[in-house]
C-alpha cells in the first residue's frame, strides 16, 4: 500500500510540475530553458538546473542532449532552439549560456569515462612509459637521492608498502600513479611537505588518565603516528573517483570549469583532497594507523557536506590550482 501511495505521489508531482511549467510559459513567454539561463547565475546552480530539465523532458531531443557527442553540441543547441521556437537574433546570449552548460554536462560524462579507463588500466612493469612515470615520481619526492635499483625497500621512503610499487596500484590502476605524479610535479613543495609530515607528523601529548595502562605503555614509546604517503594517495584517489562517479563533484566542476571538465580538473581536485586530508588527519590526531578508515569516513562526510552547497568550489590554495577559474 505504501508503495502504491509513493508511485501515485510521484506521478501526481510530475503532472503538477508540467502544469506549472505550462502556466509559466504562458505568463512569461519563455520556456523553462530560457527562464533558467536568464534567472540563474552561471556555474553549478544554472548547469544542474539545465541538466535536470533536459533529463525530465518528454521530448527525445532534449533527453538525449545530455549524452550528445562533444563535437555535436553546437548543432544540438541550434536544434533545441529551433524546437522551442527561440529566435537566436533576439536571444543571442541564450545560445552561448546554454551551450556552456551543455559542454559542462557532456564534459563531466566524458571525464567519468576517461577516469574509469585509467582506473581499469593496470600498471605494467614492462611498459617503458609506466616505468618512466614511476621513476619520475621518485625523483620528485626524493630529489638528490638515487634509487639503488628498480625493486628495493627504498620505495617505502615515499609510502609504498613493499619493494615493488606496482603491487600497490592494483586497486586504482594507472589513475593512482597519474594523481601522485601530478601532485609531485605541479606542486612539489606542498607534496614534499605532506610527505615529510606523514613520516613525522605532529603528535599531541597524552596523560596517563586519557589512556589505558596498555595504551600508555605502548604510546609512550611512539615518536610519531604517521601514514604511508603513496598508499594514502592511492586511497584518496579512490575517494575522488567515487565522488566523481556519484555525481557529487558536479558542484565543484561546474563552478570551476567554464566549459568541459578535463582530466587536470580531476587531478587538481585530488591535490586538494590530499592536502586537506593531511590537515584533517593531524587535527583528528588518531592513536595509530588502525584508525585510518574512521578518519577517512569522517573526512568523506565533510567533503560531501561542502559539495551540497551549489556555490562550492574545492579550490586548493597552492600552485597546482593556479589556473582554476571560479565562476
Amino acid at each position: 500500500m505504501k508503495m502504491v501511495v509513493q508511485v501515485w505521489l510521484y506521478f501526481y508531482c510530475i503532472c503538477l510540475w508540467r502544469c506549472l511549467k505550462f502556466v509559466l510559459r504562458k505568463l512569461t513567454g519563455r520556456c523553462e530553458l530560457q527562464r533558467i539561463c536568464y534567472n540563474t547565475k552561471p556555474g553549478a546552480r544554472r548547469t544542474m538546473k539545465i541538466e535536470r530539465s533536459l533529463k525530465n523532458s518528454k521530448n527525445k531531443l532534449l533527453q538525449t542532449a545530455v549524452s550528445a557527442h562533444q563535437d555535436a553540441i553546437e548543432k544540438t543547441v541550434d536544434d533545441i532552439m529551433t524546437l522551442k521556437r527561440i529566435n537566436s537574433d533576439t536571444n543571442p546570449q541564450l545560445g552561448v549560456s546554454f551551450q556552456a552548460c551543455l559542454l559542462q554536462i557532456v564534459g563531466y560524462r566524458n571525464l567519468t569515462v576517461e577516469i574509469e579507463k585509467l582506473r581499469r588500466e593496470p600498471y605494467d612493469a614492462d611498459n617503458p612509459e609506466h616505468e618512466e612515470m614511476l621513476l619520475k615520481l621518485w625523483k620528485c619526492l626524493r630529489p638528490g637521492v638515487p634509487l639503488e635499483r628498480r625493486i628495493t625497500k627504498q620505495w617505502c621512503e615515499i609510502g609504498f608498502q613493499g619493494d615493488d610499487p606496482k603491487t600497490d596500484f592494483r586497486g586504482m590502476g594507472l589513475l593512482g600513479l597519474y594523481n601522485l605524479l601530478y601532485f609531485a610535479e605541479r606542486d612539489t613543495a606542498a607534496a614534499l611537505q605532506v610527505l615529510s609530515d606523514s613520516l613525522q607528523p605532529k603528535c599531541r601529548e597524552f596523560t596517563k588518565e586519557e589512556l589505558s595502562k596498555s595504551e600508555w605503555e605502548k604510546k609512550k614509546f611512539d615518536k610519531a603516528i604517521g601514514y604511508s604517503f603513496a598508499i594514502v594517495g592511492i586511497n584518496i584517489t579512490d575517494l575522488a573517483y567515487n565522488l566523481l562517479l556519484s555525481g557529487a563533484l558536479k558542484t565543484h566542476f561546474y563552478n570551476v570549469a567554464p566549459e568541459a571538465p578535463a582530466l587536470h580538473h580531476f587531478q587538481q581536485t585530488f591535490c586538494y583532497l590530499m592536502y586537506e586530508f593531511h590537515n584533517f588527519w593531524i587535527e583528528e590526531d588518531p592513536l595509530d594507523i588502525m584508525e585510518f578508515n574512521r578518519v577517512r569516513a569522517k573526512f568523506h562526510k565533510r567533503i560531501l557536506k561542502q559539495l551540497r552547497n551549489p556555490d562550492m568550489a574545492l579550490c586548493p590554495h597552492f600552485a597546482a590550482s593556479d589556473n582554476l577559474i571560479n565562476l
